[in-house]
């Protein structure tokens, strides 16, 4: 994976970015009202190439692709560039690629920002009278009529502009009776055409991104400023949290339009689709971005004084001259479920990249081989996503296959598999629905032991996780703590070379069937709570453990566990006495890492499946518009909830800065789950009440299933304050 750009667009972003924060201030986007045009401002992106980017060498422009183009947008929309950008830079391109050496005049002009020509979305033949974008300064707009593509030269007259919702240069022209140059009488420019409204469409959703990265910015600076009840209004989760599902929203937006520019360019059966639902994802994203960062200013965000009102304004009115977004996301549900195909641009060069890589691939087809040759019908049956669906046989054999613990060194049963080679080989897991929780959870505590186990827990304990001998579960949470896992009561008092542990824990998951307890214990009740905490390896064989059954309505089995008079030798400690908070934090960075992006697509597709069988008024459901765009939102919130995960682990792999990345990918992605699970349960009733066998019974465990990922790992509100503070730098939630 590669999820950073090239240097020169490094380089090209800092130029775009230092003039429009110099050149586009809010004091020039305010003088440029109420027509919102800046002809200085103009002048000055056309000096620095910005109307070159997508126009050929070949035609004396820079030859860049839409990679390059969105970056400008981004910049364009963080500073509310005055005027139609996105529309002039498909115009642009459609002069030089249509135009002929009968417009090189024309398209010279425009480079030089000496002109504006814009864009019509509708074919004039049906619609001649149209919103145009730029519209009130336009000297041409290029549009479809009918079987040409022609360019329409607007008189001076005809620009009338009139008060709009956000003082943008748009008018609403009647193009069917203007002058006109046929660009295209071919089929093939009809092509170039609607490839160019498909840009534009990448564009915008790039622009409104950097627009709602700007205006949840200023909401969250304010929050630290601003104080009540004596302290900064950041706080509160009521404030902060919000801000910290939108940042999450937001970030998923800008790389899903680079994940549509990548598979644009490699041919991907969804890239059409994939367009549609950015651009509707980031347009609705932005639309409540900046309702919440209004909200966040409270009264003051409704006077003309401050700021945030533009980006609100225009944050609704810059994708509404398209029409209703949500019609990009019906769009999405027929490209996806109706054969309706899109005419994909030539996107240039794309120096990003999401794919796992070789190796990836190899290990990946390696667990696909191996549970296709072990999984029998009869496991299958067992298979669960809990513990419950353990089979020590299959983990024996995975262990001796160095498929358990890929990632481990060769000498402890490994293979070194690299981080991406080891998330490639986990999605095959998902893919065969096999249980991995047990997996998860003893590497977790085997990666500790390793990291600060006794030579002895070495030998004896993580000896045996090497070899598939042994599971582990986890002793964190109590009765009356909960998420606040510091605040544990379960004491762990000095007993001649060793310690004996009393208290209790809840939902300690395979306590069952686990040879061990990583657990929590409190050494130390007379400092501050985080500060007196040790951490221990309890086997769940010794005397005075006490294992009782608490079952959930998700269908799975979880425990409360009792310890009385518990005695374990000290080598079992892991770290300092009293240094707990370290080893915890360790090991509570491994669990809030990921998400459940697999799980969404298993759910997709089943629900995909599910819509082919079921009768729905003479066809099947799947045939329904309204279905088709409720299973494309979903696809919309699985591709999001993928990305999002492995911007995760592309940081944390190339040791770059991971500002929540972890807590941001769990978050959203439990979060969508369940939103996804109950809507999909919705749509197939009611045959989604049954539990039998198939999609019913998938689905209907599905939704029972999401409602556990919001809470176990931590719950979505602790993982919302991590990257309140982590990603948005608010103060601290949790007092």
């Amino acid at each position: 994976m590669k999820l950073e750009l090239a240097e020169d667009q490094q380089m090209m972003r800092e130029s775009f970015a230092r003039f429009l924060t110099e050149q586009s201030t809010m004091a020039r986007v305010r003088a440029a009202m109420p027509g919102g045009f800046d002809p200085a401002l103009w002048t000055g992106l056309a000096e620095l190439g910005a109307f070159s980017i997508r126009v050929p060498e070949a035609s004396g422009g820079l030859g860049l692709g839409v990679l390059d183009a969105t970056i400008l947008m981004e910049e364009a929309g963080r500073t509310l560039a005055s005027g139609p950008v996105a529309e002039t830079l498909v115009a642009a391109r459609l002069l030089a690629v249509l135009g002929g050496a009968g417009n090189n005049d024309l398209l010279e002009r425009v480079m030089a920002g000496q002109a504006v020509v814009s864009i019509a979305f509708r074919d004039i033949a049906q619609e001649p009278v149209q919103w145009v974008a730029g519209g009130t300064v336009a000297e041409a707009v290029i549009a479809r009529n009918s079987k040409e593509v022609v360019l329409i030269a607007i008189p001076e007259s005809a620009r009338k502009a009139e008060a709009t919702l956000a003082s943008t240069p748009i008018a609403e022209l009647n193009l069917g009776g203007a002058a006109r140059t046929v660009l295209s009488a071919a089929p093939a420019g009809l092509t170039v055409f609607a490839q160019g409204i498909e840009e534009w469409k990448l564009l915008m959703a790039a622009a409104l991104s950097g627009l709602a990265r700007e205006a949840v910015r200023l909401a969250a600076a304010y929050a630290c400023e601003r104080v009540a009840f004596g302290q900064p209004i950041g706080t509160y989760q009521a404030i902060s949290h919000p801000l910290a599902d939108l940042i999450c929203c937001i970030d998923g937006g800008k790389y899903f339009t680079w994940k549509a520019i990548r598979d644009i360019a490699d041919k991907t059966n969804d890239a059409g689709a994939e367009i549609s639902l950015t651009a509707w994802w980031n347009a609705d994203t932005a639309g409540r971005a900046v309702a919440q960062a209004l909200q966040t200013f409270g009264g003051y965000g409704l006077t003309m004084d401050y700021d945030i009102h533009l980006y609100n304004l225009r944050a609704k009115a810059w994708p509404l001259v398209f029409g209703d977004p949500s019609r990009l996301l019906e769009e999405a549900g027929r490209r996806l479920y109706a054969g309706e195909n899109a005419a994909l641009p030539d996107v240039g060069e794309v120096s990003i990249d999401f794919d796992l890589g070789e190796e990836a691939r190899a290990l990946a087809a390696e667990v696909d081989a191996f549970f296709k040759k072990n999984l029998t019908p009869e496991l299958k049956a067992k298979a669960h996503y809990s513990f419950d669906g353990h089979d020590p046989g299959i983990h024996r054999k995975l262990a001796d296959a160095r498929l358990l613990f890929p990632s481990w060194p060769k000498e402890l049963g490994g293979r070194e598999a690299p981080p991406y080679a080891v998330n490639a080989a986990r999605l095959m897991w998902e893919e065969h629905e096999w249980t991995s929780h047990p997996l998860g959870t003893t590497g977790m505590v085997g990666t500790i032991i390793r990291r600060f186990g006794s030579d002895e827990l070495k030998r004896e304990v993580l000896a045996k996780i090497v070899s598939g001998e042994s599971i582990c579960s986890l002793g964190y949470s109590e009765p009356g703590s909960g998420s606040d896992v510091f605040a544990a009561k379960t004491r762990a008092t000095p007993d001649g070379n060793g310690w004996r542990i009393d208290g209790q824990k809840m939902f300690t998951s395979g306590a069952n069937i686990a040879d061990y307890v990583l657990m929590l214990t409190r050494t130390n009740p007379d400092v501050p709570k985080h500060k007196g905490l040790t951490m221990f390896i309890v086997p769940l064989k010794t005397p005075g453990i006490e294992i009782q059954p608490v079952y959930t309505f998700q269908d799975e089995r979880t425990n409360i566990t009792y310890y009385d008079g518990v005695k374990i030798p000290d080598s079992y400690r892991l770290g300092e006495v009293d240094g707990g908070v370290k080893v915890m934090s360790a090991s509570l960075e491994l669990e809030h890492g990921g998400g459940f992006a697999k799980t969404q697509q298993h759910m997709l597709h089943a629900a995909e499946a599910f819509c082919r069988e079921i009768p729905y008024r003479g066809h099947r459901l799947i045939e329904d518009p309204s279905a088709q765009t409720r299973l494309a939102r979903v696809a919309a919130h699985v591709a999001l909830s993928d990305i999002l995960g492995n911007r995760s682990l592309w940081a944390s792999v190339e040791k770059k800065p991971s500002p929540g990345f972890g807590p941001m990918a769990k978050m959203f992605s439990s979060e969508k789950f369940l939103e996804d699970a109950a809507d999909l349960l919705n749509l197939t009733a009611p045959y989604s009440l049954s539990k039998r066998t198939g999609p019913a019974g998938f689905l209907n465990q599905c939704y029972r299933h999401a409602h556990g990922t919001r809470i176990y790992g931590g719950t979505s509100e602790v993982h919302r304050s991590m990257i309140a503070e982590r990603n948005l730098g608010l103060p601290r939630t949790r007092a």
